[in-house]
């Protein structure tokens, strides 16, 4: 049996752009992305601390650096500039793998630049 698990988060991110007239997705940071193991075009779920929203969609690149996390699409209707923001990732785990998991968490400052990474969750 599969398990689905938590991959890896970005914990509390900033708004930094709500593109409504856009084809979607969200636009990260490469360097964020990089950081959690996200790759372009992969789902994402994203969780809107500031409203309490939660949805689906998938990740696009933004410019390495700059600090980049653009809600783009009908979602920009969940997301307004300035609001905080988890992003996770999900992934299949078989028992073997199951067993040795910690996601990997990316906590970053208030220009979305990576302050600590940590591969277990806070209790």
């Amino acid at each position: 049996m599969l398990r689905q698990l938590l991959r890896s988060k970005l914990h509390r991110v900033y708004t930094t752009h709500a593109e409504l007239h856009y084809i979607g997705s969200c636009a990260i940071d490469q360097n964020l992305m990089e950081a959690a193991g996200i790759i372009e075009f992969e789902q994402i779920h994203i969780w809107n601390v500031s409203n309490g929203e939660r949805f689906i969609t998938y990740a696009m690149n933004a410019p390495r650096g700059s600090g980049t996390i653009s809600v783009n699409g009908s979602a920009a209707r969940r997301a307004q500039v300035g609001d905080i923001l988890i992003i996770a990732t999900f992934g299949l785990f078989d028992a073997a793998e199951t067993a040795a998991h910690a996601p990997t968490v990316i906590f970053v400052d208030e220009q979305n630049r990576v302050t600590d990474n940590t591969d277990e969750l806070a209790s």
